[in-house]
């Protein structure tokens, strides 16, 4: 498994959580003759999202089905690719799949943040209550919309294992983009995080970051954010520009300096968002950014270049 081999959990018999770099969405593998996967991380970094599943043994051409937590890029990335090879079957939310069928890259973020993705054949749509068979796994559906209309985690009540995707990371939040997801988006989370309240949860497997078990404890900093965003907006635009600046230099393998702010006025999100929360100030915000970003290591200057450190 090479350099994966200290980031691959056994979570369950022959389950196996993979976790990636914090850009990169974490997904996971139920090994077996006819493999089953959630997830497939973003497409840029498939080849090592190839490398961690054959270190496993799992064989890509044999794969049955690909389970999707939503649509956003870094969780579907390798989607198109695996069925192209295998003909397996994906499943999503009936909300996703609707996005995937009808060619919809606004909804699924992909356009509004100049990201890499593929649509691909949708055959399952999910809701609220189903059971997802991961081998002789079952998991039930929660529909947890806030982050992502389509969003959902799987939860196995038997051994209170929680893949919570995007809704519940351990020490930070998903971004929010209520230009795409609406005025109502910060409620909706509040809504799922309720939702989750309900759960005996011994372990979380998060979309991005490590496995965790302070369960009541992610919830209550996530809804304490959430509070947050919603007393003070600008703090959204704060963090979705650190956030999306951030991945788009991850995505892009970096950047002249003197054309990122020229590139990201070409995006939709950038500007939008600089109008939304900081009143035009394009320059200001990205400036700011920026030298936040290098005074902490999170990004670094070399010969011109903008990279960042955060691992994809």
């Amino acid at each position: 498994m090479g350099a994966y081999s200290d980031r691959i959990v056994e979570v369950l018999p022959d389950l196996f959580f993979i976790r990636r770099g914090y850009l990169n969405a974490n997904h996971f593998a139920y090994r077996s003759v006819e493999p089953v996967l959630v997830d497939t991380g973003y497409l840029g970094g498939f080849e090592e999202t190839e490398q961690a599943l054959s270190g496993l043994g799992v064989n890509l051409s044999r794969v049955r089905l690909i389970v999707n937590t939503h649509c956003h890029c870094d969780h579907v990335g390798g989607n198109r690719i695996i069925q192209d090879r295998s003909g397996c079957e994906t499943a999503m939310h009936k909300i996703g799949r609707h996005f995937i069928e009808a060619r919809d890259d606004w909804s699924t973020w992909w356009r509004y943040y100049a990201q890499e993705a593929e649509f691909f054949r949708c055959d399952r749509s999910l809701e609220e209550g189903d059971i997802v068979s991961l081998g002789p796994h079952e998991f039930e559906v929660l529909y947890t919309p806030g982050h992502s209309a389509d969003g959902m985690v799987l939860f196995n009540k038997r051994e209170k294992l929680l893949i919570s995707s995007d809704t519940l990371w351990e020490h930070d939040m998903a971004v929010m983009t209520v230009r795409v997801e609406g005025s109502r988006a910060l409620f909706s989370m509040q809504e799922s995080l309720e939702k989750l309240r309900t759960l005996h949860v011994k372990t979380v497997c998060p979309g991005h970051g490590p496995i965790f078990t302070d369960f009541r404890g992610a919830l209550a900093r996530a809804e304490q954010r959430v509070g947050r965003f919603l007393r003070d907006p600008a703090a959204v635009g704060n963090d979705l520009v650190k956030k999306i600046m951030v991945y788009t230099l991850m995505m892009k393998r970096g950047f002249r300096e003197e054309d990122f702010l020229p590139y990201l006025m070409t995006t939709p999100w950038f500007p939008e968002t600089v109008d939304l929360y900081f009143d035009r100030e394009y320059e200001r915000v990205f400036c700011d950014t920026v030298e936040d970003f290098c005074a902490r290591g999170v990004i670094v200057r070399s010969d011109g270049l903008l990279r960042t450190t955060v691992e994809p």
